[in-house]
């Protein structure tokens, strides 16, 4: 951040109530401040709606590295039942040789 000190601040009001006068000052100052209210509620939406963004994308690689230790502690466990179901459906077809007439109907 920008470091100001109480002197700056006196030496910019006493320039700028020299420069506007009383009478334009209070109004430019109100200004400046909404001015800065504004700009301060823009950043802070900003750097919120980036820390979301971060935490999405934290989330998002946190499910896919469980993910993948899923598939990798899984893949065996598929491999058996996928070739077990294999067995059972090449065994099921020369048992029958042809399908059954219920199922045409």
């Amino acid at each position: 951040m920008v470091d100001i000190g109480f002197s700056e601040l006196l030496i910019i009001a006493v320039v700028a109530l020299l420069v506007l006068g009383p009478d334009r000052l209070p109004i430019a100052a109100k200004t400046c401040g909404l001015w800065l209210g504004r700009i301060r509620r823009t950043v802070g939406s900003i750097q919120s709606e980036i820390r979301e963004e971060l935490k999405v994308e934290e989330l998002k690689q946190a499910a896919a590295r469980k993910r993948e230790t899923l598939e990798q502690e899984l893949g065996p466990v598929k491999r058996s039942f996928g070739s077990n179901r294999s067995d059972d459906v090449s065994a099921d077809t020369t048992r029958s040789g042809a399908p059954d007439s219920k199922e045409m109907t």
